[in-house]
């Protein structure tokens, strides 16, 4: 998605990265913090990501707890049974969601600039499909009537709430960088 000119390397490619407990309480504040964190050991840029869904109906729940919204460690399958259970007997109109990621870009522990994304849709009463992770199988984008993991990776990855804050991520390297 950055382009050929970028030579991306994940965490497991650096050593020694710190880990980060993402105790803020927005998606911003934990993307900045990792972001900050892993800026102070590698020269280069530094990318981090929060992201997580919010359920209008649970007031923006799960959020930023997404992962471990049934507790740790972290299991999908619990979550979105849980999920599912809070949202027992609500009809659809009720059950509007969205994905939201926020990207922070980091050099030199200093913030360059933050991205956010968001794809709309709601939740299912029931799991569909196998592709994905997480709430994929009951999420359905608005204007869509497959779930995420319905969809596939291809749809997927370009309207995700992740492809939307990496497009504008892209968008500000072609310009600084």
């Amino acid at each position: 998605m950055l382009g050929a000119e970028w030579h991306v390397l994940t965490a497991q490619d650096v050593p020694h990265l710190p880990q980060v407990i993402e105790d803020g309480d927005t998606f911003e504040a934990n993307a900045r913090k990792k972001a900050l964190s892993c800026s102070e050991i590698f020269q280069g840029y530094v990318l981090a990501d929060d992201s997580g869904l919010q359920v209008d109906s649970l007031n923006g729940a799960p959020g930023i707890y997404s992962a471990r919204f049934a507790g740790e460690p972290s299991n999908d399958s619990r979550n979105n049974a849980l999920l599912l259970k809070k949202l027992d007997g609500l009809p659809r109109d009720q059950r509007g969601a969205q994905f939201v990621c926020t990207l922070a870009l980091a050099q030199g522990s200093e913030i360059l600039g933050v991205f956010d994304g968001v794809l709309r849709g709601h939740v299912l009463q029931e799991s569909r499909g196998q592709a994905g992770f997480g709430y994929d199988p009951l999420f359905v984008p608005d204007n869509f009537d497959e779930s995420l993991a319905e969809l596939g990776s291809g749809i997927k990855h370009q309207i995700s709430h992740r492809s939307q804050a990496l497009k504008k991520l892209a968008a500000f390297l072609r310009r600084t960088a």
